[in-house]
């Protein structure tokens, strides 16, 4: 390890990595789990866990990553997802401010978001086809019931009319 390594360190039994920078004396400069960013001796930051340097190919000058580090000491603007210790990290030796593990806990969490999307739109679909369905038998019911209702008002009308024109014949009055 040297001045200005980004270190990485497992926390939560591997679920998640701790991020820091190492000052080269024995300390590392690290945004202490949503408190604030501190200087810690490097068996505090490790907690007995393997630590591991992650490497920047676009990494600025030594000197640089060491000012921004001592210089946001005391800072208490930890947000998990905008303002973490990798954030921190990976600004003080870059100067751009991200996180990969944040850009793919998004990434999975939007893919299991348009799976529900897509297992709920099919979903819908299928509800939506068996209400079509529902639909199409309640209308043909309908249907036939009113083309009964129909030939049997036609039916009836016919009827009457027989009759009247039968009353007619043996002459009785129409009213």
């Amino acid at each position: 390890m040297a001045a200005a390594d980004h270190l990485e360190v497992p926390r939560g039994h591997g679920l998640f990595m701790h991020h820091g920078i190492d000052l080269g004396d024995g300390t590392v400069v690290h945004y202490l789990e949503g408190k604030q960013i501190l200087r810690s001796s490097v068996e505090e930051f490790s907690l007995g866990e393997p630590l591991k340097i992650v490497p920047h190919a676009d990494a600025d000058p030594v000197g640089v990553t060491l000012r921004r580090a001592m210089g946001r000491l005391g800072e208490e603007r930890y947000n998990l997802l905008l303002n973490n210790c990798e954030h921190f990290a990976v600004w003080c030796k870059t100067g751009c401010h991200r996180s990969s593990q944040v850009e793919k806990a998004l990434g999975y969490g939007q893919m299991l978001l348009e799976q529900g999307l897509n297992i709920n739109q099919e979903l819908n679909i299928s509800h939506g086809l068996k209400e079509l369905k529902n639909g199409l038998k309640k209308l043909e019911q309908k249907r036939q019931q009113l083309s009964e209702q129909t030939f049997a008002d036609k039916l009836q009308a016919v009827e009457t009319l027989k009759s009247q024109l039968q009353d007619l014949l043996r002459g009785k009055p129409q009213a």
